[in-house]
């Protein structure tokens, strides 16, 4: 846990970010980075998107952190703010070296005197414990994979030599994530009384960027828009916007929380892009 939040307000600049791991969102957030004019770096772990990135205007970088091929570009490591936004593998057993990997980061790090990073975790780290979470609730997962993201917050809450904001983005959806896509078809779908818990990919991006404008360190945010409909219909409805099969829900409820989030009202002043699913677009 953070002991004390750092809170600067300083007059907007341009500055070097380094964003680890250009995946859907990485990738959209360095475009949008860009735009605002500041010098962007980019890694992958394979060459063949070294090309695609450089043509976007990011910098690209080919980095490596796994036991057994271990490969980072020290330039990569200069920059104000370094974004790390790679999902845990936990297929096959991923889940030690995703940990081993993040330790092996943070030594370069330091090493390279990185004072401010954004460490992008996930809404998993709670559990299903059948009431609202905050981020004043101790999270209690019930996943190997949130396990893992927990363990994975600590390493870097823990450090005192840089400052980490630590972001729990919702399930993700957005430009080729259209929501009505996720069941459609399928039948006799448990729990369809559950409230979801999303986040569309603007906001993910207006988030990283808020933190970074404002300068604000030490501090856990929920990404998590607070509109809560239930499972079934919110994804029928969704499914049907985009004329796919209809899915069919149970209208039971089992295990479930409802995300939510205090720290962004109160240290960003964040607002959600939207405040209706009726305006989103996918």
């Amino acid at each position: 846990m953070f002991l004390f939040a750092k809170i600067f307000f300083t007059p907007f600049l341009f500055m070097t970010i380094s964003i680890l791991g250009c995946g859907w969102y990485g990738k959209a957030l360095a475009i949008d980075l860009l735009q605002n004019g500041h010098l962007v770096k980019g890694s992958t772990t394979r060459t063949e998107k070294l090309d695609a990135l450089g043509n976007l205007g990011i910098q690209p970088f080919l980095l490596q952190f796994d036991a057994e091929n271990q490969q980072a570009d020290a330039d990569f490591f200069d920059c104000d703010v370094l974004v790390i936004c790679i999902p845990p593998q936990l297929r096959g057993g991923g889940g030690g070296g995703y940990l081993q990997k993040l330790d092996s980061i943070i030594n370069l790090i330091l090493l390279h005197g990185v004072k401010k990073v954004i460490y992008i975790s996930s809404t998993g780290v709670y559990g299903e414990i059948n009431r609202e979470v905050t981020e004043a609730d101790a999270p209690q997962p019930d996943t190997d994979s949130g396990k893992i993201l927990l363990e994975a917050e600590q390493l870097f809450s823990v450090q005192t030599k840089f400052a980490t904001a630590i972001v729990r983005f919702g399930g993700l959806i957005g430009p080729n994530r259209h929501p009505g896509s996720f069941f459609a078809g399928k039948t006799d779908i448990p729990n369809g009384l559950a409230p979801v818990n999303l986040v569309h990919l603007s906001d993910c991006i207006g988030i990283t960027k808020a933190i970074i404008e404002q300068n604000t360190y030490r501090i856990v945010f929920n990404a998590c828009l607070p509109l809560h409909p239930a499972k079934g219909s919110f994804y029928t409805l969704m499914a049907q916007k985009a004329n796919l099969p209809l899915p069919q829900f149970i209208n039971n409820l089992q295990g479930y929380k409802e995300v939510n989030s205090i720290n962004l009202n109160k240290y960003l002043h964040y607002q959600f892009r939207f405040d209706s699913w009726d305006d989103y677009s996918f």
